[in-house]
C-alpha cells in the first residue's frame, strides 16, 4: 500500500517538476520583435553576432563583446533586454582563439623584489 501512495504521489510530482524547468522569458510568440531588430540591439551594445536563434523562449545571441571575448547571451523577445550574459573566456576559448599567433613577451619585467637586475630570485628556507 505504501509503495503505491509513494508511486502515485511521484507521478503527480513529475509534471510540476518539468514545469520548472521551462523557458527563461514567457512572452507569446506574436508579441517577439523581428531577428533584425535583434541584430541591431546586439550592435547597439558593442557585440559582433555569429549566431542568433530562439531558446528557452528568449532570443539567444552568440558571439563577442566590445572587448574581443566570447558572450553567451539571452534577449528577451519583447523589449530586448538582457536576460542572461555570459562571458566564455575558459581555457577551451583560448586554445580555440590562439591558431598560429605566436605569444608576446613583455618588454620590461614587472616590478617585484624578488627578481632585481636580471638575477634569478634567491629563495631562503628559516
Amino acid at each position: 500500500m505504501k509503495t503505491l501512495l509513494i508511486a502515485i504521489t511521484a507521478l503527480a510530482v513529475l509534471p510540476a517538476a518539468g514545469a520548472l524547468a521551462g523557458d527563461d522569458c514567457h512572452v507569446p510568440r506574436g508579441a517577439w520583435q523581428p531577428r533584425e531588430a535583434v541584430m541591431q540591439a546586439a550592435a547597439g551594445l558593442g557585440w559582433h553576432v555569429e549566431k542568433i536563434e530562439a531558446d528557452d523562449g528568449c532570443w539567444e545571441v552568440k558571439g563577442r563583446d566590445a572587448q574581443g571575448r566570447r558572450i553567451k547571451a539571452k534577449l528577451d523577445p519583447a523589449t530586448l533586454q538582457v536576460v542572461k550574459l555570459r562571458h566564455r573566456d575558459g581555457e577551451q576559448d583560448r586554445k580555440r582563439d590562439r591558431g598560429g599567433a605566436t605569444p608576446v613577451a613583455p618588454s620590461v619585467p614587472p616590478a617585484n623584489p624578488l627578481f632585481q637586475n636580471g638575477t634569478p630570485p634567491v629563495v631562503r628556507v628559516n
